[in-house]
């Protein structure tokens, strides 16, 4: 039951950060030469990811949701310190805390079902 909840939670987290690379792509993403691609190709994994995570008991799908989770989340962080491919941020929009919301949640509850046997969760 604790797995299936984690499961769930982490599904929520990619589906979340891919609506937010969505709603941010239509907003000015889609508009630049290599962050607009890459938050679209962001939306695609995030939906591919959650429905791995919920439709495969298998630890793969909750190491891809953490590599999501950090590539995002490093991307970002770089884009408010260095810079990412031209894109500098400020951390100012409801859009950026809930991306990083989420991110940060597809990573900390699945780092969990890295462990155990998968064998009883179902």
């Amino acid at each position: 039951m604790i797995r299936w909840l984690l499961r769930a939670v982490v599904a929520a987290g990619l589906l979340g950060s891919a609506w937010v690379h969505y709603v941010v792509w239509q907003d000015w993403a889609s508009e630049t030469d290599v962050v607009g691609p890459l938050f679209l190709v962001n939306v695609v994994a995030g939906v591919v990811i959650a429905i791995a995570v919920l439709a495969w008991h298998h630890w793969l799908p909750a190491l891809a949701a953490i590599g999501f989770g950090l590539a995002t989340l490093g991307a970002y962080v770089l884009s408010l310190t260095t810079g990412f491919f031209g894109v500098s941020e400020r951390f100012t929009s409801q859009a950026e805390l809930w991306g990083v919301i989420t991110e940060a949640a597809c990573v900390i509850f699945a780092l969990p079902l890295l462990r155990g046997r998968e064998s009883t969760d179902r």
